[in-house]
């Protein structure tokens, strides 16, 4: 897989993730930062190319003069996610996606849940888009540190939860007030697609639907941002940990 962004690099190289290669504009070439140092304690291999090379490498010129080639994104199982909040002697918090396929949106969720301190993500393993470059790049290097767990069946997914005690909400129209709603302790929140929602199977195994209250003339939110403001709601009734 290609990663590109300054951001993405680095924190892909801080986290010791499998990079097989790095591309540098070359202008950078008499400049030691952070990426050339990282890289060479880690002895991966550095070539400087010319801007348009790096555009044609990545397919976007936005790249900010680096590219990693890196090996592609590895899933975790959802007991992992489970299995890393009791390392931090916290209460699971958890963001299950349902039909959300944008990559720039997947991106920013991961960042949000990532700078929220979310313990983990799930996706369906189909209906779901895949972790690309484009996820990688809008994620700002989140993705990095963040555990996502695929499977099969995310209905199954939420009952597991909910037997090791996680209350699954709903983040959709016509529920309890988000403001009012008690999200402390071990917690999970379900955002769906911006343009069919949350599936209805879904919506019904959850405990409940929380909705954030709108005085507009439209009545929904794009779906990274309907996550920014339900996690960062919950963080702050947990005490912002």
């Amino acid at each position: 897989m290609i990663i590109y962004g300054k951001n993405a690099v680095v924190e892909s190289l801080r986290a010791n993730k499998a990079i097989f290669k790095l591309y540098i504009l070359d202008r950078f070439i008499e400049e030691a930062g952070e990426v050339e140092l990282l890289a060479k304690r880690a002895n991966i291999k550095i070539e400087y190319l010319p801007k348009e090379k790096l555009t044609k490498l990545c397919g976007d010129e936005h790249h900010q003069g680096y590219i990693a080639e890196c090996a592609d994104f590895t899933y975790c199982e959802l007991e992992d996610i489970l299995d890393y909040a009791a390392e931090k002697r916290q209460q699971p918090f958890v963001v299950i996606l349902d039909g959300v396929v944008d990559p720039h949106n997947l991106g920013s969720v991961v960042r949000v849940c990532e700078c929220a301190g979310v313990h983990g993500i799930i996706l369906p393993k189909h209906n779901a888009c895949p972790i690309n470059s484009t996820v990688v790049k809008t994620s700002a290097g989140a993705l990095s540190n963040m555990r996502i767990a695929k499977v099969s069946n995310i209905v199954y997914a939420i009952e597991k939860l909910q037997k090791v005690g996680v209350w699954v909400y709903a983040v959709e129209l016509g529920g309890e007030n988000i403001y009012k709603t008690n999200l402390k302790g071990a917690l999970g929140l379900v955002i769906g697609s911006e343009g069919e929602g949350i599936g209805q199977l879904i919506k019904k195994k959850c405990d409940g639907v929380v909705t954030m209250p709108m005085f507009g003339n439209i009545n929904s939110l794009n779906a990274s941002v309907a996550a920014g403001v339900a996690v960062f709601e919950a963080v702050r009734q947990r005490g912002g940990y």
